[in-house]
This record gives C-alpha cells, sequence and structure tokens, in this order.
C-alpha cells in the first residue's frame, strides 16, 4: 500500500486552523508519504441558503467562497510544481451532494475539472421531513433539529443519510478525474453523544451493498478516513468496519485521508488504519 493521504484541507478552509498549508506539505514529506492530496471544501451552491434550516454560521464556514476558488487553484497548484520533486501532490476539491442541486454540482465539475486530480463527494447535509437542508457533523444540536423524530428511532436516520450517500452514487457525473466518496459513515460522529446503535441493521446493510454496487459501476474510491477517531462523541474511523469490510470484499479502491485541517492531522492514524485494513483483507482472502 502506498503512503498517500488523500483527503486534506488548506489554510483557506473557513473552519480549519489557518495553519501553513506549506506546513501541512512538508509535515507529510517528514512522515514518509508519497502522495499527498489537497481536497479543499468547494463552495456551497448558489442559493442554498434559502434551502436551508440550521444556523447560518454552519453553512457560512463549510466551504470557500466562490471568490477563494481561484486563490485555492493558485495557492494548491504552486506548492504541487515546488514540491514535485520531494511529493507528489494531487489537487482537487471536496464537494457537496446535495440532490436539489445536481445541476450546480456537476457544472463545478465541468468548470474546474480540468484543473484537479483528485475529488470527493461527500454529504455533509441531509434534507429533513419540512423541506429543508441540515447539517449532520457541525454540532449535536444542529442535528436533533432536523431530525429528531428519526432520531428516537436511530436506524431512520441512518437510512436516510445512507439514502443520500446511494443516491451521489448513482450518478454518472461526467468526469475524468477519480473521484471518492468522502467518509461515508459521517452519520455518526455524534454517535457517543446520542447513544447511536454502533452497527448497521440488516436494512441498512442492504443499503451499503447498494452503495458499493454503484461504486463498482462509477468506478468510485472510498474515503478510508481517520478523522472520526478523534472527534470527541465519535470515535471511529469512517467508513466503519461493516462498510470497509464489503468495500475490500468488492475490490473498491481503498485510499486513506487524514481529513487534516492542521499540521498535527497530517497522516493522523495512517499506520493504526493501514495494518487495520491488511488484517481485514487477510480475513477476507
Amino acid at each position: 500500500m502506498l503512503k498517500i493521504d488523500a483527503h486534506t484541507h488548506t489554510h483557506l478552509c473557513p473552519h480549519g486552523s489557518g495553519e501553513s498549508t506549506r506546513k501541512m506539505v512538508e509535515r507529510a514529506i517528514q512522515l514518509g508519504f508519497s502522495e499527498y492530496h489537497i481536497t479543499e471544501h468547494a463552495p456551497m451552491p448558489t442559493n442554498f441558503a434559502s434551502a436551508f434550516g440550521g444556523p447560518l454560521a454552519d453553512i457560512e464556514s463549510e466551504g470557500l467562497a466562490p471568490a477563494d476558488v481561484e486563490r485555492y487553484l493558485k495557492l494548491a497548484t504552486d506548492l504541487q510544481r515546488e514540491y514535485c520533486g520531494q511529493i507528489k501532490i494531487s489537487v482537487g476539491f471536496e464537494i457537496e451532494f446535495l440532490a436539489d442541486f445536481v445541476d450546480q454540482t456537476q457544472a463545478f465539475f465541468d468548470q474546474y475539472g480540468q484543473e484537479t486530480q483528485s475529488n470527493i463527494l461527500s454529504v455533509h447535509y441531509l434534507k429533513a421531513a419540512n423541506g429543508k437542508y441540515f447539517g449532520i457533523d457541525y454540532d449535536p444540536a444542529e442535528l436533533l433539529a432536523g431530525f429528531a423524530t428519526e432520531m428516537r428511532a436511530p436506524q431512520q436516520l441512518y437510512e436516510r443519510y445512507l439514502k443520500a450517500v446511494l443516491a451521489s452514487a448513482q450518478i454518472d457525473w461526467h468526469r475524468s478525474q477519480p473521484l471518492a466518496l468522502g467518509h461515508i459513515s459521517l452519520i455518526k460522529k455524534f454517535q457517543d453523544y446520542f447513544q447511536f446503535p454502533a452497527a448497521f441493521d440488516q436494512h441498512n446493510q442492504h443499503l451499503i451493498d447498494q452503495i458499493i454496487n454503484a461504486m463498482q459501476k462509477h468506478d468510485l474510491s472510498l474515503d478510508y478516513n481517520a478523522a472520526g477517531l478523534y472527534k470527541k462523541f465519535g470515535n471511529d474511523f469512517y467508513p466503519g468496519v461493516q462498510i470497509l469490510k464489503r468495500a475490500l470484499a468488492a475490490k473498491i479502491p481503498i485510499q486513506f485521508g487524514s481529513d487534516a485541517h492542521s499540521i498535527d492531522e497530517v497522516g493522523h492514524g495512517w499506520h493504526m488504519l493501514n495494518s487495520f485494513q491488511k488484517v481485514l483483507t487477510n480475513e477476507i482472502n
């Protein structure tokens, strides 16, 4: 397994640490990574605020401002050129999937696809029964505000989330670049706060199988993301063992991502997740 950190952010991230992106790259070199993917959060769709039911501070800090996209691309490509003799850097975006804004997402791929080498498609927001979107990872209060009914039976909340992930995987995005699905158990970020069940039930496992099938069909990779291990109420990697075992059995490409938003988070958890992947692979084979 090549030592690749395929999910990282920059000092331009509105909810990041603000620490130097250059120093993050240098940290990856210091740790012996052969590849480093810079995948900053793309801007949220135009007019998303009118469809959003949570606190505005959430979406205002989620992604780049549209005016910062070119600045970000220049930052990332300058670092790509500068460090090309020491580490392979890929440039891309972490792009939000929102079922009502698919056309804008495709337009973003069309506009910036040729300037990127690796992208991530993630679900951070779900549409609630009232027709408004709410964030699932901003804070527990927002999750509860949007999905109190489902949270009385958490498998229903898991189902709502997995159906959104499935919808993102089933679309034939017109792209020429590699695309991964990001942290596809993010719905469990607050599992220890709300005492959610650790495992997906049989119905949701069937949805996971459908996601894996769609990933195979559309040549999608899986973000094997360490960030959840270090979340106060998460304490598990994304996507968790149930999904990881299915992905490995189906030969889905797995890519480690620290999801670093700071220097010290670069490569966080790599040895543990790499070793665990090897153990599971041996079990499956």
